[in-house]
């Protein structure tokens, strides 16, 4: 089982890759791939089986770099709400990832 301190590097590096995707897909014909799209096909995987809000909390802050704060606007929710939904994310990852 990955530690919550891990998992949050590791997501920090996924959002990093995303922001940043384009710099990555030219890179990719010069250096071939970087070990980062390991890491991101894997909690890929597993986020498919994360119920449907997880699921979205994923996506909106780790792939399309949403703060929290616009999170909660964009989909009505307070940014406490939004911050729970985020722990129960990690701890989904933390019980269905492994080492």
């Amino acid at each position: 089982m990955l530690s919550l301190a891990v998992i949050r590097k590791d997501l920090k590096e996924i959002r990093y890759y995303y922001s940043h995707k384009d710099v990555f897909d030219e890179g990719f014909s010069c250096t071939g791939q970087n070990n980062i799209i390991e890491k991101v096909n894997k909690y890929n995987e597993v986020i498919k089986l994360a119920t449907p809000k997880l699921y979205e909390v994923y996506f909106s802050l780790y792939i399309k770099n949403h703060t929290q704060e616009s999170l909660s606007v964009e989909l009505s929710y307070t940014p406490e709400y939004i911050q729970m939904l985020n722990k129960q994310l990690l701890k989904f990852l933390q019980q269905h990832l492994v080492a």
